[in-house]
């Protein structure tokens, strides 16, 4: 089959006990070429991390979990293809950055999908998959932030409905000085 065949894949919830599969794709998310500027972690960083990290990572994302839902696309013979996590935001908290958070949201965080799929449609796929989730569990608004010069990203997340916001927000010790938030409206 070829990887731009939309189709072969199936999109879903990821499991608790998948965390040796989580571990895995964040670990070469962080060694894309642009990972510096898509990703607040290093692969220095992440690599050396106990397995209870990764297992407390999938069990936080994963089916039945109210705080946030990370979403894979599975392709044939069990590989993960792609990945989002919607992180939910409730409404008179602060966010991670200390911004107050005026409405229930979903914050789009940890978006990767390999280099060879890059373009097929798969992307959007988790999209669609992600704001699903988050419009049915009531969320009002979906976010997140990208990095000035990550065009690549930009694209995708336009291609998905994401608009910028004019927010920019400050990274103290990230790969640059701010990033670009983007958001879609329910």
């Amino acid at each position: 089959m070829s990887a731009s065949v939309p189709g072969d894949y199936v999109i879903r919830s990821i499991r608790a006990d998948e965390w040796p599969a989580v571990k895995e794709l964040r670990l070469r998310a962080l060694r894309d070429p642009v990972a510096d500027l898509a990703y607040l972690e290093t692969y220095d960083d992440a690599a050396p991390r106990p397995d209870s990290y990764w297992q407390e990572r999938a069990a936080w994302g994963a089916e039945g979990s109210g705080g946030a839902r990370q979403i894979v696309a599975e392709g044939p013979g069990g590989l993960w293809l792609g990945t989002l996590t919607v992180v939910v935001e409730e409404a008179g908290t602060t966010d991670w950055d200390g911004f107050p958070v005026d409405r229930r949201q979903g914050h789009v965080v940890g978006v990767f999908v390999r280099a060879e799929w890059r373009g097929s449609g798969l992307t959007k796929a988790l999209f669609d998959a992600g704001l699903e989730w988050g419009w049915a569990n009531g969320l009002e608004r979906m976010r997140l932030i990208v990095h000035p010069d990550n065009e690549r990203a930009q694209g995708a997340y336009r291609k998905a409905g994401f608009v910028p916001s004019g927010r920019t927000v400050p990274l103290v010790g990230g790969p640059g000085d701010y990033e670009l938030e983007y958001v879609l409206e329910r």
